[in-house]
């Protein structure tokens, strides 16, 4: 027996090709629409045996407040996620926002009419391994890279930063050695030898990457020597 469901889906084309295939399928697809004001309503008033909810940013604030409302206000819709399997913290928050199941976004269609049937059913619809990599990775996160600035920070010693800062605010050569307590020659090393770290050939090419990467509000943070 077909399902009673409405699809959701960040992209309206993918609701309306879902629905269309589950159509198909012989469920009863009462709505197909993109996110947005009125949805949980519109939901709500359907009464869906279940409604399948497209997200591409699980983790993004709010991302699940309709699944919260929806429950709310019909306990007995339910709500199944189709969402990306990267996204451990999605993958738990879909749940801890009441949803009854979470489905990758590049599921068979036949899977996700198994987690339809059993959302319908009041069980649990997600597959074992789904949940398994969900865990393994919020347990062991992985190291997270190190931005840009950060990576640059480390090719500078606390003095090159601080004359890469000098720069970036527009200081010549004469005026750094003044503002630092030491030789013009001394500043002009330094200098040559921040373009030569950075990978850049000018002064303002070394500000402007300093600006773009937030190494500037970085070094700020820290405590930058005022001479030798």
């Amino acid at each position: 027996m077909g399902v009673r469901v409405v699809v959701v889906d960040e992209k309206r084309l993918l609701a309306e090709a879902l629905a269309t295939a589950l159509r198909l399928r012989g469920h009863r697809v009462l709505a197909a629409a993109a996110p947005g004001a009125g949805t949980v309503e519109l939901v709500v008033a359907r009464a869906p045996e279940v409604c399948l909810l497209g997200t591409a940013t699980p983790s993004a604030p709010g991302a699940f407040d309709p699944v919260k409302r929806i429950r709310s206000a019909r306990p007995q819709i339910g709500v199944v996620v189709l969402g990306p399997v990267r996204c451990p913290r999605g993958i738990a928050a879909a749940f801890a926002a009441g949803a009854s199941g979470y489905v990758r976004q590049d599921e068979r269609i036949e899977g996700v009419e198994r987690a339809m049937a059993k959302a319908r059913a009041g069980e649990a619809a997600v597959a074992p391994q789904l949940l398994q990599r969900a865990f393994a990775e919020l347990l062991h996160p992985p190291a997270e890279a190190d931005d840009e600035a950060a990576r640059l920070l480390r090719l500078l010693t606390p003095r090159e930063v601080a004359v890469l800062v000098r720069v970036a605010e527009g200081e010549d050569t004469r005026l750094i050695a003044a503002g630092m307590g030491i030789a013009p020659s001394t500043a002009r090393t330094h200098v040559q030898r921040v373009l030569r770290k950075l990978a850049v050939t000018s002064r303002l090419e070394a500000a402007a990457l300093a600006a773009r990467t937030g190494l500037l509000d970085r070094a700020a943070k820290g405590s930058l020597p005022a001479g030798e």
